[in-house]
C-alpha cells in the first residue's frame, strides 16, 4: 500500500469538506473500522510499515478534528447571523399544575387553626379497636362496630373511620393544655354515589384545658365557617348525638346561593348542615386518665368533601376523583 498517496487523498478530502455531514463521511471513509488504514493495520507485519500507517492514521485524525471545529463554528456563526427570533411575538403558554381542591381546603384549615395557636397532628390510618372505638366511647354494640360499616383488618385492626384516634393517642402521651387538628384519609364500608365514598378526608379539632366551655366551641366554629363560607356568613348550631360528646351540637351555615332566602341547595332551609361537634364526654377523659372534674374540652369533625360541595356548588362528590380536567380547572 502507498501509504503517502493513501494520506494525500484523505486530506484532500478533509479539505474539500464543506460542511460537518461532509467530514463525517470523511471520517468513516478513512478512519472507520472497514476503512482501507484500517484493514492494512490489521495485516501489518513488519515495524517501519506500522509506524507509517500509524503516522499517517495520526496525521488524518487531527485534520478530521480540526476540519470538523472548522464546520461547526462556520455552522454557528451561520445561524447567530441568518436566524432571527422577534422577543417580542407572543409565545404559547405553559399550562401550570394545580393543588387538588381537598389539598387546597386541608391548607386553608390547617392555616385558620395554625392562626388560632393549634397545631396539626398526623394520625395511622391502620389504628387497633381501642383507639378508633374503645376510646372514643363507643357502645359494644354501635352500629360502627359492625364490620357491616368499617373495614377490618382483623379483630383488633380496623382502617380508621375518622381522625379522631389521633386525639386519643395525643391525650394519653400528654398532659393538657392540648389544642390540636388532625386531617387526612378516613374509610367506611360505603357504596360511591353522589354523597358517599369509601375513601374520603376528614378535619378534626380537639381543645382540652381548664375552664372550656361551650362558647369557646361554638365561637371556633364560628370563625372556621366564616373563614371557608364567607364573613358575611351567618351561623347556627342545634343538638345532637355522638358518642363521645356531650352535650353535641351540628354547625350550620346560611346558605351562600341564596343568603337565607332559601334554595335547593339549602333544601329551601336556608341553612346548610357542615358537621358535628360537642363538649368532650368525661368518659373519654377517664379513658385517657385525665380527671374530668379538672378539666374540660370541645372536638368536632367535619367532612373535606363536604366542605367542597357546599361552598363550590358541585353536586356529586365522585368529580373530586375522576381526574376530568375540566372540571379540576375551576379551582
Amino acid at each position: 500500500m502507498d501509504v503517502e498517496a493513501l494520506q494525500r487523498e484523505a486530506l484532500a478530502a478533509v479539505a474539500a469538506a464543506s460542511s460537518v455531514d461532509e467530514i463525517d463521511v470523511v471520517r468513516v471513509d478513512y478512519l472507520g473500522r472497514k476503512s482501507a488504514l484500517k484493514l492494512a493495520l490489521r495485516e501489518v507485519r513488519d515495524r517501519e510499515t506500522g509506524i507509517a500507517l500509524n503516522a499517517a492514521r495520526v496525521t488524518i485524525e487531527q485534520a478530521v478534528e480540526s476540519r470538523t471545529a472548522e464546520l461547526e463554528r462556520a455552522e454557528l456563526d451561520r445561524r447567530l447571523t441568518g436566524e432571527q427570533v422577534d422577543v417580542t411575538l407572543p409565545v404559547d403558554a405553559y399550562r401550570r399544575g394545580r393543588l387538588h381542591l381537598i389539598t387546597q381546603i386541608r391548607r386553608e384549615v390547617e392555616d385558620v387553626f395554625l392562626g388560632l395557636g393549634y397545631r396539626v397532628v398526623d394520625g395511622r390510618e391502620v389504628e387497633t379497636t381501642r383507639y378508633n372505638f374503645d376510646g372514643l366511647n363507643f357502645p359494644a354494640g354501635h352500629p360502627a362496630r359492625s364490620p357491616l360499616h368499617s373495614l377490618f383488618l382483623d379483630e383488633q385492626r380496623v382502617l380508621r373511620t375518622e381522625t379522631s384516634p389521633s386525639q386519643v393517642r395525643t391525650m394519653e402521651a400528654e398532659q393538657p393544655p392540648i389544642y390540636m387538628v388532625s386531617l387526612g384519609r378516613v374509610y367506611r364500608r360505603d357504596t360511591p354515589d353522589a354523597t358517599h365514598s369509601p375513601i374520603f378526608h376528614q378535619v378534626e379539632g380537639l381543645a382540652v384545658d381548664e375552664g372550656i366551655t361551650l362558647g369557646d366551641l361554638t365561637g371556633t366554629l364560628d370563625f372556621l365557617l366564616r373563614a371557608l363560607f364567607g364573613a358575611d356568613r351567618g351561623t347556627e348550631f342545634r343538638t345532637h348525638y355522638f358518642p363521645f360528646t356531650e352535650p353535641s351540637i351540628e354547625a350550620y351555615v346560611s346558605c351562600h346561593v341564596c343568603d337565607g332566602a332559601g334554595c335547593t341547595v339549602c333544601r329551601h332551609s336556608g341553612w346548610i348542615e357542615v358537621g358535628g361537634a360537642g363538649m368532650v364526654d368525661p368518659a373519654v377523659f377517664e379513658f385517657v386518665g385525665y380527671d374530668p372534674e379538672r378539666y374540660t374540652g370541645f372536638a368536632f369533625g367535619w367532612g373535606l368533601e363536604r366542605i367542597a360541595m357546599l361552598r363550590h356548588e358541585f353536586p356529586d362528590l365522585r368529580e373530586l376523583w375522576r381526574n376530568d380536567l375540566r372540571f379540576t380547572r375551576q379551582f
